[in-house]
């Protein structure tokens, strides 16, 4: 939708366990040398400013990467994310935190190549100034959903499709569905992870969309969820979730250690929740 701004929202719990997830996979696609590409459906502005009037309104970095990142040391799975951020903000006080389509850049080497797709005009304009000077990396200003579709299948047969809207309207979770669906027929291979919010009893929909995934044939389907507060009835996003097609391997043991340390961190009254579980075991 394209009232959307992340900034409003950049740094927050659901950025730490999508960020996190992001990168393990990708530290599973760097294990060899062989090139892998990255898509990203929804990208945003790519890096967000926590000083921002946006980021202050909100002030929800504050109880996400806020508390994580004096402790990003103790999580070695996690060295990579630690490195973009501080390299971003090297004096130590968060000023800067890195949207996926940073991480990916950061993490990239020289063999590897990023697809990012954008919708929304004024956001668009912020990602190409902060991404487009690589020539490793490709922008389109285009509906994510679609781009998907229209860009799969690429030469290189390894990598990693973030898809992650606002789901800011309920069709998205059908769009979201459908797009997963198309791409993974055009490109079989590829991971897929899935970023999806989980919100109050009266609005969440995040059960229709795993059991939707679950009924296709993939390879395999792991969930991955984080809640750092009890469910609302009417209101909010207390939690959120990344489900992965094709999840390579020993991810669902890395995930089962560190989203507990995550929950005890980001939500340290000992409220909410966190599960690691396949909805397709590998054959």
């Amino acid at each position: 939708m394209l009232s959307y701004r992340h900034s409003f929202h950049a740094g927050n719990h659901a950025d730490v366990l999508k960020h996190a997830t992001q990168t393990l996979i990708l530290e599973k696609l760097k294990a060899k040398d062989k090139p892998f590409v990255y898509l990203d459906s929804h990208s945003g502005a790519g890096l967000y400013r926590l000083d921002s009037e946006e980021a202050r309104k909100t002030a929800e970095y504050e109880t996400g990467i806020g508390r994580l990142s004096a402790q990003l040391g103790d999580y070695p799975e996690l060295s990579s994310y630690d490195a973009v951020i501080r390299e971003l903000n090297p004096k130590g006080a968060l000023q800067y935190y890195p949207g996926s389509p940073a991480i990916a850049g950061a993490m990239q080497r020289e063999q590897d190549q990023l697809v990012l797709m954008e919708l929304h005009n004024r956001e668009i304009d912020v990602l190409r100034k902060n991404m487009g000077r690589d020539r490793r990396v490709t922008i389109h200003h285009r509906d994510g959903f679609e781009g998907l579709s229209a860009i799969l299948p690429l030469p290189v047969r390894r990598g990693l499709v973030l898809i992650d809207p606002s789901y800011e309207i309920k069709e998205d979770y059908q769009h979201t569905l459908n797009a997963v669906v198309s791409a993974w027929k055009k490109w079989p291979v590829g991971i897929f992870a899935i970023w999806y919010p989980i919100l109050s009893r009266q609005r969440d929909r995040s059960r229709w969309l795993l059991d939707q995934l679950a009924r296709v044939p993939f390879a395999n389907l792991l969930v991955a969820e984080l809640a750092v507060s009890e469910q609302a009835e009417d209101y909010g996003m207390h939690g959120s979730g990344m489900v992965i097609v094709n999840a390579p391997w020993q991810l669902d043991e890395q995930l089962s250690v560190l989203l507990p340390r995550l929950q005890d961190c980001l939500a340290p009254n000992g409220q909410g929740h966190c599960r690691v579980e396949w909805l397709i075991e590998p054959k």
